[in-house]
């Protein structure tokens, strides 16, 4: 019994000289590998750290130059500017504080992720060479694998690229409302990958960044009404003109919450003569995205004023003439 535990014991013993001796004759490699896998990990740490401060830094600087930028205008235009006008031009540094972060989170994001890959990959190609594996074939093998990945994966990295080039240019944000083709809704979230929308039914679009063709951007900086009002061919032109304006006028000095207008309506004048009427076409500026609102409030007062006025609006008629045989009386009359 004790002759074969010590036949086991030096058995086990023979099994691990092989290993011990790897480990012995290799030490020095296994203490570089050690070290670049710990070094990776901390220059990870930091260029993530760095890229975040770096982004935050970004976000500060955009967000107090607006506000110093704001005081001053504010300071300088006490006197002159009306309080409307110091409000919009709060709201509009709002939004582009907001945009601004936005754009600088999600580009950070994107550096961070890039970095930790790249980052990882040498690092790991580092370790297997210190401990004498050839990496020239990986390196080839992983080129190729890189190939077909790109082949297969080609739609993600589009979507990945054009995320990342309507981010930098700022085609759009979030509370942007947006067109892009198959798809119109307010923008809920942006993505390297994907724009998230929400269309006035209240269906969720989900739209990959590399399937956007154009975007139509219904709401950056400032939005446009524009008003095609009907009047009856024998109405007084100019005196329809004077309650059109009138009525403008008096919406914009309103400043109703959520239907603001930011600039002085324009009437454009006469833009058509359509079949049963005569279109006067009014433009009205807006804060972004509530052209529709005021749209609304517009058409409610326009219609009051016009009862009020005695302008008609018109609506299709039609003249019919009943003919009958020349010698029928009754058919004439």
């Amino acid at each position: 019994m004790i002759a074969s535990g010590a036949h086991a014991v030096a058995l086990t013993a023979s099994t691990l000289d092989p290993v011990a001796d790897w480990f012995r004759d290799n030490a020095g490699s296994l203490i570089a590998a050690a070290i670049i896998a710990v070094a990776a990990v901390v220059l990870n740490f930091v260029v993530r750290r760095a890229i975040r401060r770096v982004v935050e830094r970004i976000v500060r600087t955009h967000e107090s130059r607006r506000a110093r930028a704001l005081g001053h205008e504010a300071l300088t235009a006490a006197a002159d500017a009306p309080e409307e006008e110091l409000a919009e031009r709060r709201h509009a540094t709002v939004i582009d504080a907001r945009r601004a972060e936005q754009r600088a989170r999600t580009l950070g994001s994107l550096l961070r992720y890039a970095s930790t890959i790249a980052i990882y990959t040498v690092a790991t190609l580092m370790v297997l060479a210190e401990l004498g594996v050839n990496i020239g074939p990986l390196i080839a093998g992983a080129g190729i694998a890189g190939v077909a990945l790109g082949f297969g994966a080609q739609s993600l990295v589009k979507d990945f690229l054009s995320g990342a080039f309507m981010l930098m240019e700022d085609q759009f944000g979030v509370g942007d409302v947006i067109d892009v083709g198959e798809a119109t809704g307010t923008v809920e979230k942006v993505t390297l990958r994907v724009t998230i929308l929400r269309d006035i039914d209240g269906t969720v679009w989900y739209v990959p960044n590399g399937e956007v063709r154009r975007v139509g951007n219904q709401s950056q900086l400032w939005s446009r009404i524009v008003l095609d009002v009907e009047v009856a061919y024998d109405t007084d032109i100019a005196h329809a003109s004077e309650v059109i304006k009138r009525v403008a006028g008096e919406e914009w000095r309103a400043q109703a919450p959520g239907a603001t207008i930011i600039e002085e309506p324009e009437l454009w004048g006469v833009e058509q003569f359509g079949p049963s009427a005569i279109v006067l076409r009014l433009a009205v500026k807006t804060r972004p995205g509530e052209q529709w609102m005021v749209g609304r409030a517009l058409r409610a007062r326009l219609k009051e004023a016009f009862d009020e006025a005695g302008i008609v609006i018109p609506f299709p008629q039609q003249t019919v003439w009943v003919h009958g045989d020349s010698g029928d009386e009754g058919a004439d009359a």
